[in-house]
């Protein structure tokens, strides 16, 4: 396997964690803020998909036929992080999965070195697809991690993946590993 398949691997993995992470969940508990930020998961899938879309199909003069929101960032600065009243859930998680296959069919067809654009790096934009990849994959990957712990404050829901958590479950389970972790923070006083 060569370091772009590498690369796409691992960014399929932690668009995978983040999807899963949506799953079984009410379209309330998608939109809900989660954070004194008002992070949330449906914003992240819809961040993750048009950050995807941007660096990978419209920097490097693609297209994929697919319009990015109509973002009014002077209004909202954040608002690329949070689904309005008109895009639905089951909307943005299908746009996600449609954006990935047209930035995995982008990234098939060029090599790291293909030169791309990004205007929005200022007099950096100049830049190669190897160096977006890892930027990007860093991207969705601190994603990913926010939507583990969002999940976990909502239900439980821990772990890897749906088929392998990862976790080992300690004796006597989460809420004695809990309190004898809070009582060691509390011993500092």
């Amino acid at each position: 396997m060569d370091l772009k398949e590498t690369l796409l691997r691992q960014l399929q993995f932690n668009r995978d964690a983040l999807l899963w992470k949506c799953e079984g969940l009410s379209e309330r508990d998608l939109r809900l803020p989660r954070t004194p930020t008002g992070t949330n998961l449906l914003g992240l899938v819809k961040h993750c998909a048009w950050v995807e879309h941007e660096y990978f199909i419209t920097s490097f003069g693609r297209s994929s036929g697919l319009n990015p929101p109509d973002i009014d960032y002077d209004a909202d600065p954040n608002g690329d992080l949070a689904a309005t009243e008109s895009e639905a859930a089951a909307e943005l998680l299908s746009t996600y999965r449609e954006v990935a296959s047209h930035v995995d069919a982008a990234i098939a067809e060029q090599t790291l070195d293909t030169p791309g654009h990004v205007s929005w790096w200022g007099e950096r934009g100049d830049t190669t697809l190897g160096d977006v990849l890892v930027h990007v994959l860093g991207d969705i990957a601190r994603h990913a991690g926010h939507a583990d712990i969002i999940r976990e404050g909502i239900d439980g829901l821990a772990g890897l993946r749906g088929d392998n958590t990862n976790l080992w479950v300690p004796e006597g389970g989460w809420d004695t590993r809990v309190l004898r972790l809070t009582a060691i923070a509390e011993s500092f006083g």
